[in-house]
């Protein structure tokens, strides 16, 4: 059914023209300039990708609303239905003759299968301006490069787009998207043999799988589903359990026993943290049970709706409410790709505060980073060494805290949560020949919300 619809789609291109970010083209000169390329000049532009349902494309006002919606603010004319980067001329882009130059054009942009954030606030946006049609809504970077005399093989073409996007979550278009229907259909359900062939048939779909699972893992699955449920498990079910009974659901490590030097320590790093409340102020409502902690708040005017089912009146009203606080870190992401490692960071401690309780409110956040030595370009400090190294698959500490926090802040932005205040450390230094510096940085989100004392407690499950 789904791909019958898709069948039915039509994809809109709309191109803007934009000046390149500073670093970006650092990047590309630099990378050319090392292997004696000169470069002529860059062009950057975006390429919106509409996907709407009429299958005769869209009316001439359906177009205008669309341009108007995605261009800039007091910009005229700025969208075009044809990319400036493939207008056949006999000189360059830059004004000159194209002889004795070379050109490429690369494209990167969301992967495609599945939608992109972009696109669901683009969709939402489009639909409340009238646009029902729209579907998705991506958008793609295009860099058109002009070089003098040497062209640029596929293989270069290939190691710079590398360093142009974020393969997480991006990849490199190899032509215009005429479709987002990639015709791709679900993988297959099928039964691991635990039962008949024990570990060693666990082992191997945690291998083919990479479901990470240790030996603990192996031997207590292996006993579980052999001697207790007596049935084989699926490769969904073995998926699921890699997750949900990892150390970053289940804290193994933080609620297991300590020992030092042999002894094994009365509390667990968990049992330590809970101790503090043992003296403190007894004003928690919520504690170490939900997914964000809550302490007293106080009697305020509300304005709420008379009925929560259905249209009606508002008025004004007495409710107690609580106050929220919640916060996490996401290093690693961060670390591999700033922007949407941090964006993801914001957001899960936003969904900490919306799923507290029957559900609560953001109201403002914080943001913090600690990251190795900035080596800004034309900035040298005494302290930064340039010849220290990174792990080929973390980014800069530089690209770090712009890209990191432009990310926090965008994901807040998107749900209504200015990110108020926070801090940014470097900090990288020889010690005696040991290298001490956040090689790994870190990204820390904090959070404060309201919630009704009404809404503290969650209801029971139901059975079943």
């Amino acid at each position: 059914m789904l791909s019958r619809e898709r069948d039915k789609m039509t994809i809109v291109k709309l191109y803007c023209a934009e000046e390149l970010e500073e670093r970006q083209y650092d990047i590309i000169i630099k990378f050319l300039s090392d292997r004696n390329i000169t470069v002529a000049g860059v062009e950057f532009e975006y390429c919106y990708y509409v996907e709407t349902s009429a299958p005769n494309g869209i009316t001439e006002s359906e177009l205008s609303v669309l341009q108007w919606l995605i261009a800039k603010p007091f910009v005229v004319n700025e969208m075009n239905s044809t990319a400036k980067m493939d207008v056949v001329s006999s000189q360059s882009l830059f004004g000159s003759s194209k002889e004795n130059l070379n050109s490429i054009t690369l494209e990167v942009g969301p992967r495609l299968n599945f939608s992109s954030p972009f696109s669901t606030n683009a969709v939402s946006i489009c639909r409340w301006a009238g646009l029902d049609l729209v579907r998705r809504v991506e958008r793609s970077r295009r860099y058109h490069i002009e070089v003098v005399g040497k062209e640029i093989s596929k293989e270069l073409q290939t190691e710079l787009a590398f360093k142009l996007h974020d393969q997480m979550v991006e990849m490199v278009y190899s032509k215009p998207v005429e479709s987002f229907d990639l015709k791709v259909t679900a993988s297959d359900v099928y039964h691991v043999d635990v039962v008949s062939d024990g570990r060693k048939a666990l082992a191997l779909a945690n291998q083919e799988m990479g479901l990470a699972m240790d030996d603990w893992d192996l031997d207590y699955y292996t006993d579980l589903f052999q001697n207790k449920v007596g049935r084989n498990p699926t490769n969904v079910e073995c998926f699921d359990l890699a997750q949900s009974n990892s150390e970053h659901c289940r804290h193994w490590f933080f609620g297991g026993r300590m020992v030092i030097d042999g002894e094994e320590q009365p509390s667990s790093l968990f049992k330590l943290v809970k101790s503090t409340q043992e003296n403190t102020n007894p004003n928690n409502k919520i504690k170490f049970s939900d997914n964000s902690s809550c302490i007293q708040g106080y009697d305020v005017k509300v304005f709420a709706p008379k009925k929560a089912d259905g249209p009606s009146s508002f008025t004004l009203n007495t409710a107690t409410k609580h106050i929220i606080l919640t916060a996490e870190t996401h290093n690693f992401p961060t670390a591999v790709a700033p922007f949407p490692g941090a964006t993801t960071g914001t957001g899960g401690r936003i969904r900490d505060i919306q799923a507290t309780g029957r559900g609560a409110h953001v109201v403002a956040g914080t943001a913090g980073y600690s990251f190795g030595c900035l080596n800004i370009p034309g900035y040298d400090l005494p302290w930064e060494d340039n010849s220290l190294v990174y792990p080929s698959n973390f980014a800069t500490p530089h690209s770090v805290i712009i890209e990191a926090s432009n990310g926090a802040s965008d994901y807040g932005n998107k749900y209504g949560e200015p990110v108020i205040c926070g801090f940014g450390r470097s900090f990288g230094l020889l010690v005696g020949g040991e290298r001490r510096e956040w090689i790994k940085p870190i990204m820390f989100s904090g959070g404060i919300g309201t919630i009704l004392d009404t809404h503290v407690n969650k209801y029971p499950p139901r059975s079943g």
